[in-house]
């Protein structure tokens, strides 16, 4: 066996997920505390992209690390959005009148947005309208839900207001699969809300599965493919299953065994594969790794990959981040649920959100890998003048022994260097949850290591 095929098969291909670059354990309170007006005053506004983060689930899954908690006691609904419509006010005002400020997008996540209710549901419609000045009706709005949530009365909310996209969390069609993912639901529930949601008519619906379910097969993962094919979604994401520490599924795994399992990580290889192939053969595009788009879907002018943000976003929420071309900034991070509990609290009694309170700074060299990152890990590649035109060198000036590592694993298409790209092989996109994180810097390795899990 050559010494390549062996240094790629030595290679853990489901490392860590690359959804943001730097990841928000990398954050760090900012003792100089900017002022949004400070961060904002030079930034281009004529297109950024907004989100608003809603951190309430009705259970959590145990796979799940987002920022979220089980159910809203009292009025903790109308508190948050309460302490939203504030920060709304106030990240407005950072903004400034002095050039048009303009949303070329939006999305509404969390969490799960649709656990407001619809009259919430309204209110934080006005509040990305009449607040910030994003006009639904005329920009792609993305907005997550759950098949408990995605009632008749929240999608025709919904609908009204312009969304032009819903993503459902199903992740398995076979009940036993979702309660060993610690998600309990009825497939006759899930159905009935994707039925709900096409009624509907939001031009796109997209449905989420995961793939490396504990007792899941081939069989049964393609028997999800096909039910959710039976509602010719325009898109599809397929994620693969990891245990984080703190979940649900963590706890039943303290000792991290699955982590370190090389035969879960061949199924989920396979899976994935077979899931590709699945959808490849059905009229579905590869767009990343996870996403796959109908070919005759219609396109919504937004962000192909919606994991995927780039400089010029407004976050709105205590789980939210906001992207400048200098400084990536939120509030605090955690999983416990206890500690969550705690930054929503706090989040609610906040008064003044003028000030950036934790983040960090993106330098030159950060700014290049999180370019090539976010361009890279999509199927279309990265157009090298494109690089070129925006920091004056070429990745391989700036990536020399990372691009020669990925080109040796034969993780890149050689053939797309014709065409002036800088594209992955199907291999590279299967190894996209390797490749990403040896794209980070040394710098954000150590920060990311440093922090305290909570």
């Amino acid at each position: 066996m050559s010494r390549t095929m062996t240094d790629a098969r030595d290679v853990r291909p489901y490392q860590s997920y690359v959804y943001a670059y730097p990841h928000k354990t990398a954050y760090r309170p900012l003792a100089d505390r900017p002022a949004l007006r400070e961060l904002w005053a030079a930034e281009p506004k004529e297109a950024l992209s907004l989100y608003l983060h809603i951190p309430f689930c009705e259970v959590r899954c145990g796979f799940c690390n987002l920022f979220t908690r089980v159910g809203a006691p009292g009025e903790l609904t109308t508190r948050y959005l309460d302490a939203l419509d504030r920060q709304a006010t106030a990240v407005r005002d950072a903004l400034g009148d002095a050039e048009p400020v303009r949303f070329a997008a939006a999305a509404f996540g969390g969490g799960t947005p649709t656990y407001l209710t619809a009259p919430e549901l309204e209110r934080l419609c006005d509040i990305a309208e009449k607040r910030m000045g994003a006009d639904l009706g005329s920009v792609p709005l993305s907005v997550e839900t759950s098949p408990s949530t995605a009632t008749a009365d929240r999608l025709a909310v919904l609908a009204d207001r312009g969304t032009t996209r819903i993503s459902i969390g199903v992740q398995s069609f076979v009940e036993a699969e979702a309660r060993a993912a610690v998600r309990p639901q009825r497939r006759t529930d899930v159905e009935a809300a994707l039925d709900r949601i096409r009624e509907a008519r939001i031009p796109v619906l997209n449905i989420d599965l995961i793939y490396g379910i504990d007792g899941q097969t081939e069989r049964s993962w393609l028997t999800s493919l096909d039910a959710a094919l039976e509602w010719l979604p325009e898109e599809l994401y397929l994620y693969p299953l990891y245990v984080r520490p703190l979940t649900g599924l963590g706890r039943l795994d303290p000792a991290g065994e699955a982590a370190a399992d090389a035969a879960w990580d061949e199924q989920r290889l396979r899976l994935y594969r077979a899931g590709r192939d699945h959808l490849l053969a059905r009229g579905y595009e590869q767009v990343s790794m996870r996403m796959f788009r109908r070919a005759d879907a219609p396109r919504t002018d937004g962000p192909d990959d919606y994991a995927c943000q780039t400089d010029g976003m407004i976050g709105l929420g205590c789980g939210a981040r906001s992207y400048t071309s200098k400084l990536h900034y939120s509030f605090d991070y955690a999983v416990e649920m206890r500690q969550v509990r705690a930054i929503i609290d706090s989040y609610t009694a906040t008064e003044d959100f003028s000030h950036a309170e934790v983040g960090r700074y993106v330098d030159g060299d950060e700014a290049r890998r999180r370019h090539l990152l976010q361009s890279v890990l999509q199927a279309e590649g990265l157009q090298r003048d494109e690089y070129r035109e925006r920091f004056g060198t070429s990745p391989g000036d700036d990536f020399p022994v990372e691009l020669a590592r990925f080109e040796a694993r034969g993780w890149l298409d050689s053939a797309a260097g014709a065409a002036g790209l800088l594209r992955l092989s199907p291999e590279g996109l299967a190894h996209s949850d390797a490749l990403g994180p040896e794209l980070f810097s040394p710098a954000v390795r150590a920060a990311m290591a440093a922090y305290e899990r909570k």
